[in-house]
């Protein structure tokens, strides 16, 4: 289950990436103005924008989801170490003196 949200979770990215990059931003209207019309765009004259900002809403709001998923997996997964089923040996003489012996 952890590795199909896994891969959901990184299709979801590649996606999210790729539905903001082909959208066009505030600046693009400027060109359109000084003739260059509806040339360019894949979807028609009034573009892409109502269909594309309903796809990136949609990718978000997986990742989202996603992402808190696999958060919420990660937590209940904890363990203390790293090794299983292996305790930690303490040392008897931890605090040793540290000054040099007096020789007289």
């Amino acid at each position: 289950m952890n590795t199909l949200i896994t891969i959901l979770h990184v299709l979801a990215a590649f996606c999210l990436i790729l539905t903001v990059l082909l959208q066009s931003g505030k600046g693009a209207a400027m060109g359109s103005g000084l003739g260059g019309g509806s040339s360019q765009t894949m979807f028609g004259s009034s573009g892409a924008g109502n269909f594309l900002t309903k796809l990136t809403t949609g990718i978000a709001i997986l990742f989202m989801v996603t992402s808190l998923t696999l958060a919420t997996f990660s937590n209940k997964n904890k363990s203390s170490s790293v090794m299983q089923n292996v305790e930690e040996s303490v040392p008897e003489n931890t605090t040793e003196s540290r000054e040099p012996a007096s020789s007289n």
